[in-house]
């Protein structure tokens, strides 16, 4: 019988840093502040309004938790788009590293909205029975190749948004999943090319009506039960690739109602975030702002004894934590 009370689900994936301290708005502005360029790589990439709205900016931070630097805000040749952002190259990392060098246009994080860190890419992919757990909770035997389907890029919300139930399924389920963000335009990489392909990482949620997936419904496809509206919480952050200690062993787990339900680490994929990104592009080419969902770890609500679906609508706090 599935649960039937409110929902709150939180779901985290840390990234450790190698370094580990390093139009008008209605958002206010605090004086210029130093920040030393050698912390400059360790930075957590997020887009953001103010707390009554207003115009969206690219930010950086540093730290988490801490304050925010609105670098669109600054250099009007820094657009306030992350993909757009990602379009432009180096050129456009270079100053948005001067301008946090700098310390301006410094915001409290308490005085923003996040919203998700990257939108409107060109493809959102994803991957299937990755976690070894995963597998094994369904009594499936792991994959001899990646499994890949797809949201749309429309499905994506932001990381404190509400997710929307449909009114089709009564069997809506939480999947935590590491995210990549790619950052050049890419076509069938070798596994030794794809580091220079990747920005960073993200933390989303794959919602999921199973009663659509695992059903006859849709000829068996996946794309009905994972594309539904508001079915990718993304974010906050981005963290840039350089700030991570192992991608490969990376905690990832999902709360719900305070109680955790996934405890994964990104140590049981089975095919891990290079060897997904070589073998999407030999399909496809990748292009910046694409992301790639990873996959999920065990946990999830529909292998639970009874079976667990979210029943409400849910507000969520998705977090990147970096220790």
């Amino acid at each position: 019988m599935p649960y039937r009370y409110k929902l709150r689900l939180i779901s985290r994936a840390c990234l450790a840093f190698r370094n580990s301290r390093t139009e008008k708005s209605n958002i206010h502005f605090a004086a210029s502040r130093n920040f030393s360029t050698s912390g400059t790589v360790n930075m957590r990439f997020v887009q953001f309004t103010g707390k009554d709205g207003g115009p969206r900016h690219l930010g950086v931070q540093l730290v988490q938790g801490g304050d925010i630097i609105a670098v669109s805000a600054i250099d009007s040749r820094i657009p306030n788009s992350m993909k757009k952002f990602l379009e432009g190259g180096n050129d456009l990392l270079k100053k948005a590293k001067r301008i946090v060098a700098e310390g301006r246009s410094v915001i409290p994080e308490t005085d923003v909205t996040f919203l998700a860190p990257v939108t409107k890419m060109d493809k959102l992919a994803c991957v299937g029975l990755n976690y070894s757990g995963h597998c094994k909770e369904q009594g499936v035997s792991p994959p001899e190749s990646p499994v890949i389907f797809s949201k749309f890029p429309s499905n994506i919300i932001g990381p404190r948004d509400n997710i929307m139930l449909p009114s089709i399924s009564d069997k809506v389920d939480w999947e935590a999943e590491l995210a990549i963000v790619i950052g050049k335009k890419c076509k069938a990489l070798d596994k030794n090319e794809v580091e220079d392909c990747i920005f960073g990482y993200t933390i989303a949620q794959d919602i999921t009506a199973r009663d659509w997936q695992k059903s006859k419904r849709n000829g068996g496809q996946f794309l009905l039960g994972k594309a539904m509206d508001t079915f990718c919480p993304l974010g906050p952050a981005i963290v840039t690739k350089e700030a991570i200690c192992d991608i490969n062993n990376l905690p990832v787990r999902t709360w719900v109602n305070g109680n955790l339900k996934q405890d994964g680490n990104t140590s049981e994929l089975i095919f891990k975030p290079y060897d997904i990104v070589a073998y999407i592009s030999q399909f496809m080419t990748l292009l910046p702002g694409d992301v790639i969902l990873t996959g999920t770890p065990a946990g999830v609500g529909f292998t639970r004894k009874p079976p667990e679906y979210l029943q409400v609508l849910i507000k969520n706090s998705f977090k990147i934590l970096n220790f």
